[in-house]
């Protein structure tokens, strides 16, 4: 199993690599993808994960499907999880909001986070290939935050109104 990084993990900090383009392609970063792909997969509340929060300081991030259908009203599994690689902001809108915002590497803190409301990124997907993709709302906040990131930022850096909300435990657990 792919273990997630935590809070007190100094990869968090780090700012991420640029990926070579010309090793996109190659057995080591087809490992990461696959490696985030698997974790954000055991993470029912995940919307999406970056190399750092698996240990490894480079600049790429994947973005579930499941929340990719949820967005598009699609049936779970229709959509693939979405590679970013290299992502860069091609447009971030100048209207902001404070969104709720948790982080699979600070169980269970959940704060307030001023993001722009649309995002727009390019980035290079999985087989080296360019792209933009753009969203607004969730999808617009999840490319800041996991831009964030790849930057040695974490959510709690910004947030307003953190709290720890650990789950309730299972009534056999008690």
């Amino acid at each position: 199993m792919v273990k997630i990084s935590d809070r007190e993990d100094p990869v968090l900090r780090q700012t991420a690599a640029e990926v070579p383009l010309s090793e996109i392609k190659g057995a080591r970063i087809q490992k990461v993808i696959s490696d985030m792909q698997k974790a954000l997969a055991t993470q029912d509340d995940g919307v999406a994960i970056c190399a750092p929060q698996i240990g490894v300081s480079l600049r790429m991030f994947v973005v579930s499907g499941r929340t990719l259908a949820d967005i598009n009203g699609k049936e779970h599994g229709s959509i693939p999880d979405k590679v970013f690689i290299n992502p860069k902001f091609v447009k971030l809108s100048k209207k902001t909001e404070w969104m709720e915002e948790g982080c699979l590497s600070l169980r269970y803190l959940y704060g307030k986070v001023k993001r722009s409301t649309q995002a727009r990124v390019s980035a290079y997907d999985e087989n080296g290939r360019k792209f933009e993709f753009g969203g607004s709302g969730l999808l617009a906040q999840i490319f800041q935050h996991e831009t964030d990131h790849l930057n040695g930022v974490l959510f709690t850096d910004s947030a307003i109104e953190v709290v720890d909300l650990p789950p309730e435990p299972l009534k056999d657990e008690e």
